[in-house]
C-alpha cells in the first residue's frame, strides 16, 4: 500500500524542521507496521522512529531502510504496556489505526509546538462494508478534535469516499499553564 498523500503533504506543509534541518525532526510512526509512511518520510531526511507490535513487519521496514541507506530506529512494544517518552517527538503520525487508550500517551510524547498527524476510519466505514468492524476501531463524528481539545487545530476533515476517513493536523500549544502566585 502507497503512503498517504494526505500525510506526506501534511508533513510538508505543518512540520518546522528542529534546529535547522529536517535530520533534526524526531518523527515518530505509531503503529507503523512495514514503514509505508516511517521509509519515505526517512528518505527525505527525516529523524523517524516506529512502534509496532508486529517484530517481523518491523523488521522487514528496517532491512529496507538499511538496503537503501536512511536511518530508521524501529521499537517492538504494546504501548499500552512501555510509555512513550514526554516531550520528545516533533511530529507523532498516527494512521489507520485506533486505540483511543493511546490518546494521552501521544498527546504528551509531543514537544510543545509538535504536530500530531492523525488519519483513520470513521463508523461511516461500516456502511462501505470493507474494513474494520468494531467501534473500538472507528471514530464517532467529530470525535477526533475532541481527543486533542487543547491543541490548536490546523486542518480537520472527515470524508465518506472512497472510504470514510477523519484527518487531523493539529499542534501543541507552545505555553505551560502557569502555577498559581502564593
Amino acid at each position: 500500500m502507497s503512503p498517504s498523500p494526505f500525510v506526506l503533504e501534511s508533513l510538508g506543509r505543518y512540520a518546522r524542521p528542529g534546529g535547522d534541518s529536517r535530520a533534526r525532526t524526531r518523527v515518530f510512526d505509531v503503529a507503523m507496521g512495514r514503514g509505508r509512511h516511517a521509509l519515505p518520510i526517512a528518505r527525505g531526511g527525516y529523524c523517524v522512529y516506529g512502534v509496532d507490535v508486529n517484530p517481523e513487519a518491523l523488521q522487514d521496514a528496517a532491512r529496507v531502510a538499511q538496503r537503501e541507506g536512511v536511518r530508521l530506529r524501529v521499537w517492538s512494544a504494546d504501548l499500552t504496556q512501555h510509555p512513550l517518552p514526554r516531550a520528545y517527538f516533533d511530529v507523532v503520525l498516527v494512521t489507520r489505526y485506533l486505540q483511543r487508550d493511546l490518546f494521552p500517551a501521544i498527546r504528551g510524547a509531543l514537544v510543545p509546538g509538535g504536530i500530531v498527524i492523525y488519519e483513520t476510519f470513521t463508523v461511516k466505514q461500516l456502511a462501505l462494508g470493507v474494513g474494520p468492524k468494531s467501534p473500538d476501531h472507528l471514530l464517532e463524528p467529530g470525535e477526533l478534535p475532541r481527543h486533542f481539545d487543547d491543541f490548536e487545530v490546523l486542518f480537520y476533515e472527515e470524508v465518506e469516499r472512497p472510504e470514510a476517513i477523519a484527518r487531523l493536523v493539529a499542534r501543541k500549544n507552545h505555553h505551560r499553564a502557569t502555577e498559581p502566585q502564593s
